[in-house]
């Protein structure tokens, strides 16, 4: 039997698809991808927007005729839309078997056997400890990087965002379980973790024995065979000296840093309640240049947001021109229910929101152009990923400031490996390097 996976929206999700995937494999499910081949098809979903939200509704639509050409084909949605909606997606898709909430991974398994006993099925509650978190997925083969979650939920209120609803409140998982996570995952062949949390900062505050994410960084350098350790996402208020210093001083914790602004104006930040202001923001990225040198920072950008004035605006990109980042995720705002922006009035006409977004992206290219263009002639460490996207014979991985770097190379003898590359020209989003002899 084969199981379709579409995942929506971030890292973390992701993830949860790797998991949803080592629960159906022991059911006797192998993956594919390729829809049309599939006796299962799992949507994993996103709600943090409204446009991954619309996707959902079309994919659903896409796979009507699937369902009607090979009745035994199950559907079933999880994630952030089906927590949000739950019974409403059952009704609206009469061809949908089951839908689990972010809390109910864990059923998966169970959710299927019922749907093939023809029982639709649906679970969205919500738990105080969640199983899912506690379930390591087991690499495949040839695979040199990993997600590790370290927590899931978030305390923050900001306006704008649904993850508190949808993900529930912040919960830790124990350092112990992570670390033997990790050491498993080192000893399957991975290289690189990605530490995910909504708030890593926050890591460890509901703790029985509280623990500070620089010293949980401390632990996973010491295991053997992890040679990179990487983290998303990081909310500015909570972003420390402690963990400035941890970046700067511990070996394996590479020097990028995905630090989400959402706006360059003090009247605006305050209406998203972020909690803190442009100046703070500035000031933490100052400090921590000082203390990682060469460190490397990617944002997140909403524009149009109820009340944002073009005066709002030109104070964002003017942050966009000090701060200069390597790279921007940037999204015109869309009210998101259960959120408190959500009775505020959506007062920036579209037309306005896309120009805006169209002039934000504009100047990042430029910005992200010249960082790539300044890094010709360098050598650069980086951790071969795989085959490269841009033909035979080329090999991609990324440097330590997760900039990516195409060059020759036969995947079969270079990923998992370090190589140093001196890098020769830069393209639209990448590098190409050429491989110095060791």
């Amino acid at each position: 039997m084969y199981l379709f996976i579409k995942s929506f929206g971030c890292q973390m999700n992701e993830h949860d698809s790797q998991k949803i995937a080592s629960i159906l494999e022991e059911e006797g499910y192998e993956l594919t991808d390729d829809p049309e081949k599939a006796d299962c098809i799992i949507l994993n979903t996103c709600s943090v927007r409204e446009k991954p939200e619309r996707k959902v509704y079309s994919a659903l639509g896409r796979l009507l005729p699937l369902k009607r050409k090979k009745p035994s084909l199950l559907i079933g949605v999880g994630g952030c839309v089906a927590q949000q909606v739950g019974e409403k997606l059952l009704k609206e898709a009469p061809h949908l078997d089951f839908v689990f909430g972010t809390h109910q991974i864990h059923k998966v398994g169970e959710m299927v056997r019922a749907a093939r006993a023809g029982i639709r099925s649906l679970d969205v509650s919500m738990v105080d400890d969640v199983p899912s978190l506690h379930r390591f997925p087991t690499p495949a083969p040839g695979q040199v990087k990993a997600y590790v979650t370290i927590m899931q939920g978030c305390d923050n209120r900001c306006s704008y965002c649904i993850v508190p609803h949808v993900r529930g409140p912040e919960r830790s998982r124990p350092p112990e379980e992570i670390l033997q996570e990790v050491r498993q995952l080192a000893q399957a062949g991975i290289k690189e973790v990605t530490l995910l949390g909504q708030n890593v900062n926050s890591y460890g505050r509901n703790l029985p024995k509280p623990l500070t994410f620089p010293r949980l960084l401390e632990q996973l350098e010491e295991v053997e065979g992890i040679e990179r350790i990487r983290f998303t996402t990081s909310h500015p208020k909570d972003l420390s000296v402690e963990l400035m210093e941890a970046m700067g001083e511990l070996k394996k914790v590479c020097e990028h840093l995905h630090l989400p602004v959402q706006s360059g104006s003090n009247r605006v930040l305050q209406a998203m309640n972020r909690g803190y202001t442009r100046e703070e923001y500035l000031e933490k990225v100052e400090a921590l240049r000082k203390m990682v040198p060469g460190v490397a920072l990617t944002t997140d950008l909403i524009v149009g947001f109820p009340g944002e004035t073009e005066e709002d605006f030109e104070l964002t990109l003017d942050l966009l021109r000090q701060v200069r980042f390597d790279g921007m995720y940037s999204f015109k705002y869309s009210p998101r229910p259960f959120t408190s922006a959500y009775e505020m009035r959506d007062d920036v006409p579209q037309e306005v929101k896309a120009e805006r977004l169209a002039r934000a992206q504009a100047l990042q290219d430029r910005i992200t152009s010249e960082i790539l263009e300044d890094c010709i002639g360098k050598v650069e460490e980086i951790l071969v990923e795989g085959p490269s996207p841009r033909g035979e014979g080329q090999v991609t991985g990324r440097t330590r400031t997760n900039r990516i770097v195409h060059l020759k190379g036969e995947a079969g003898q270079l990923v998992g490996r370090m190589v140093k590359v001196r890098i020769e020209k830069s393209l639209r989003h990448s590098l190409w390097g050429e491989r110095l002899e060791e």
